[in-house]
């Protein structure tokens, strides 16, 4: 019985492993089987085995990494967070920093500006009893339209009274302004507003510069860094004697219509009847001794304005300057280009025709800048008056200068020419 009972287990086994039939056959399989098993790897509770134990994975070689390998690398990705989360910090810092200083540029720009015109002052800052900023020239500008329009020149913020007398300058304003920073239209570097014009005109590197052959024709025109280069390939000293005498002569030419201004007036200044007189244009009626301003009305009721001089005495001879703003245009306060002509007239009476030669210059304390012109006529009875002629102020700016001053002081020459 317990050799049978130990027999009768084989072949279950036998039959549970390859199917077979008796003992030797159930053994080759289950050899078979062990042999399948082990080149198949494990089965699939070891793998879930090992997954589900820590102390085996950290065994497996392709997975090893101890404690301290783990502290390494999350200590060096908390330091590079930490590196990069600092470097932001500090550009964020920095743009911040930048940011605050341009925002503090642009406030002050918005404080210190002129208030008619908006941008900052380039030279003069004056202001009102208020303490309202103007600029220079919107400062002149204002007081020109006030007299053009016969009204007093008020403040554009406040609507307060403003002239030359109750209007002052203001030095703080005009130092801070200098110092704001400002652009260079060459090279586009900011620079303080008060080394910024010697910048442009003596250090910029991309200030514009002409070649020094420009004497002789050469045209070019180009940066200062580019300027030592193109001296040394230009053509111009190389060309032939006939080219540069065709260019010098032209340039001849242009010098001696500057130089024939000069040569008449020196000419002038040898004849044998010279007079001159201070000439006053005053817009004011209390004095009796100035020209006031007396406004025309046609019959569209425009005020048309114009000075005219107190009658004066030069060579023995009565006459009246008389002058207008934009030839009578019908609204100069309305328009930014301003201009003044002027006109000679003879009073006295004249026994024969009386040539001269005439010029109007600025007054001995005057800072406007005019150009000298000389100007020819002949005075007769039946002709005793010129044309209205430009008097030849540089530009508006300048004509602003002599309507917004209470009196334009001009010294007018005369020469009597001798037959």
């Amino acid at each position: 019985m317990s050799a049978v009972e130990e027999r009768e287990p084989a072949p279950a086994a036998s039959s549970a492993a390859g199917g077979g039939g008796g003992g030797g056959g159930g053994g080759g399989a289950m050899m078979m089987a062990a042999a399948a098993a082990a080149a198949s790897g494990p089965p699939d509770s070891l793998h879930h085995n090992t997954a589900s134990n820590p102390a085996q994975e950290t065994n497996r070689p392709q997975l090893e990494e101890g404690p301290s390998s783990k502290k390494r690398a999350r200590l060096e990705a908390e330091s590079a967070g930490g590196s990069a989360s600092g470097s932001a910090a500090a550009g964020s810092a920095g743009g911040a920093k930048a940011a605050s200083e341009n925002k503090l540029e642009e406030r002050l720009y918005s404080v210190l500006c002129c208030t008619v015109c908006l941008d900052l002052p380039k030279a003069s800052v004056y202001q009102c009893t208020n303490g309202h900023l103007m600029c220079a020239g919107c400062f002149i500008h204002l007081l020109a339209d006030a007299r053009l329009k016969e009204e007093q020149a008020t403040c554009p913020n406040c609507r307060c009274e403003i002239s030359k007398s109750l209007c002052c300058r203001n030095l703080a304003v005009e130092k801070a302004v200098s110092e704001l920073p400002s652009e260079c239209g060459f090279c586009l570097k900011q620079f303080p507003r008060s080394i910024l014009e010697r910048h442009q005109k003596e250090d910029c590197q991309d200030r514009v510069m002409q070649c020094k052959y420009k004497r002789i024709g050469c045209p070019w025109q180009g940066p200062f860094h580019e300027l030592t280069a193109h001296e040394g390939e230009c053509g111009h000293p190389t060309k032939t004697g006939n080219e540069l005498m065709e260019i010098l002569d032209e340039m001849d030419q242009n010098h001696k219509k500057e130089m024939q201004l000069y040569n008449s007036i020196f000419n002038l200044l040898s004849f044998e009847k010279i007079g001159y007189t201070g000439t006053d244009f005053c817009s004011q009626t209390c004095h009796k001794k100035e020209v006031q301003f007396r406004p025309y009305r046609t019959d569209d009721f425009i005020t048309r304005l114009y000075y005219e001089t107190p009658r004066f005495t030069v060579l023995n001879q009565t006459w009246v300057l008389k002058a207008r703003v934009n030839d009578s245009e019908r609204n100069p306060n309305l328009s930014c280009k301003r201009t003044l002509s002027f006109q000679l007239i003879l009073k006295s009476k004249v026994n024969s025709p009386m040539e001269c030669s005439f010029l109007l210059l600025k007054g001995p304390y005057d800072d406007v800048k005019i150009n000298p012109v000389i100007y020819h006529f002949a005075f007769t009875n039946e002709s005793n008056e010129t044309d209205y002629l430009p008097l030849p102020i540089i530009d508006s700016v300048e004509c602003n200068k002599l309507l917004a001053a209470k009196n334009i002081n001009l010294r007018l020459f005369i020469f009597q020419i001798q037959k």
